[in-house]
């Protein structure tokens, strides 16, 4: 028979695991930038003025960096030079991305970020 005092140490040892798990998957919402742009709803008058590409672009930078900044922007940087193979002789701007989106994988003090995003550039007139 376990005596109350070991009962009692192996129950709080439980609750410690489960609290643990269940924080190992908790993710920090200030810092997740993965919600799409507050326009991106505005629906197909957003698009009509340009020529979109047909496929979706990822860029990202090499690895996880401590400057968060530096890393979104090496982010940006990488999907502007894949995006520039679909319209070379134009000047791209992630901004006009059609389903655009910039997330970063966070570890510790370091972060990843991954733009994704249809190219789109302004129609010829």
């Amino acid at each position: 028979m376990q005596s109350f005092a070991v009962k009692t140490i192996g129950a709080i040892a439980a609750i410690g695991l489960m609290t643990l798990g269940s924080l190992a998957f908790a993710q920090d919402d200030a810092f997740d930038l993965s919600v799409p742009k507050p326009e991106a709803g505005a629906g197909a008058d957003e698009f009509a003025d340009l020529e979109c590409g047909t496929e979706m672009i990822s860029g990202s930078g090499p690895g996880f960096t401590a400057d968060r900044d530096e890393a979104e922007t090496v982010a940006i940087e990488n999907w502007m030079e894949k995006a520039a193979k679909v319209f070379p002789d134009t000047e791209l701007d992630f901004d006009l991305a059609k389903d655009s989106n910039l997330s970063c994988a966070v570890q510790g003090l370091y972060s990843k970020c991954f733009a994704d995003g249809i190219p789109c550039k302004s129609k010829a007139e």
